[in-house]
């Protein structure tokens, strides 16, 4: 049987942008797929979605700041599915401005839904997967979380830091139970976000992971990460460059981190350029 194919799978935060795509993509592989987020309206709209698509879906609130509320969630999905063969933590905030500005109590909301948001979901799932001895995990991490660039959301760069090591670590112990782990570290996708974001400083420089880049359509995205869920693969990048970046970062950090202070002083802020499948997707 394939990874999708005739699975049931939830994904927590998929009431718009790469969560729904990734639905509609899982669904388009064979799983029945629960769709759940902090806005109800958004989860039932991808649900219908899927629906009038001829897939089996269902949509859920689900507050990932509230355990009651994650296993409320995560039941929901089992009574209308049965065990959950993969799950998704997607849900997240994003804000930014120069690191003195940011607030104690920015950095332990964005930690308390970027990691531990994933915490309590897994703290429900994950055993149940070892009982059974298969199942998949997925966390969303970010570029952000791979190598220094982002001095202008540092809070967000160390949470995602956090969910990178969390699911390596997580997948080397769950190897011995047949239960697999992805994350997925987006680059630089289309995604309505950013307009949702915080800003604790006026002025400041939104810095970006390479202009050598080029931002992926949401649809791209979903893909990407389910090609390599399919191929067993732990860390899962949007953009393969990532990996030409890497080896410099861990042969060199302090050069690496000169390099990029020398980059933002000539202007270049790692903006990525926009490629004609983005704004063909956007208009679809």
């Amino acid at each position: 049987m394939t990874t999708f194919e005739g699975k049931a799978a939830l994904i927590i935060g998929a009431g718009q942008n790469i969560g729904r795509q990734i639905a509609k993509e899982w669904a388009r592989r064979g799983a029945r797929v629960a769709v759940a987020d902090i806005s109800e309206d958004g989860a039932r709209e991808t649900a219908e979605m899927l629906r009038g698509l001829g897939f089996e879906s269902c949509g859920l609130q689900c507050n990932v700041l509230d355990e009651d509320s994650v296993r409320k969630t995560i039941e929901a999905a089992e009574k209308q599915f049965g065990p959950l063969d993969i799950h998704m933590n997607n849900a997240g905030i994003l804000s930014g401005g120069d690191p003195q500005d940011i607030p104690v109590s920015e950095w332990q909301r964005m930690f308390d839904v970027n990691v531990f948001g994933m915490v309590r979901a897994n703290n429900i799932i994950v055993p149940k997967m070892m009982e059974r001895g298969s199942g998949h995990i997925v966390n969303t991490a970010s570029f952000a979380g791979l190598y220094p660039f982002a001095s202008s959301r540092i809070h967000y760069a160390a949470s995602k830091a956090a969910v990178v090591s969390m699911s390596q670590n997580l997948a080397l112990h769950l190897m011995q139970f047949g239960v697999n782990v992805s994350c997925l570290c987006p680059g630089p996708v289309m995604t309505s976000s950013p307009d949702a974001m915080k800003h604790f400083s006026e002025n400041y420089t939104m810095r970006a992971p390479g202009s050598h880049l080029w931002v992926k359509s949401q649809q791209e995205t979903a893909k990407i990460l389910s090609d390599a869920m399919e191929q067993g693969r732990i860390i899962i990048p949007t953009h393969e460059e990532v990996w030409k970046t890497l080896p410099g970062v861990a042969a060199d950090p302090d050069a690496f981190i000169a390099k990029k202070h020398a980059e933002f002083l000539g202007g270049d802020n790692g903006k990525p350029s926009i490629t004609q499948t983005v704004i063909d997707s956007i208009n679809e």
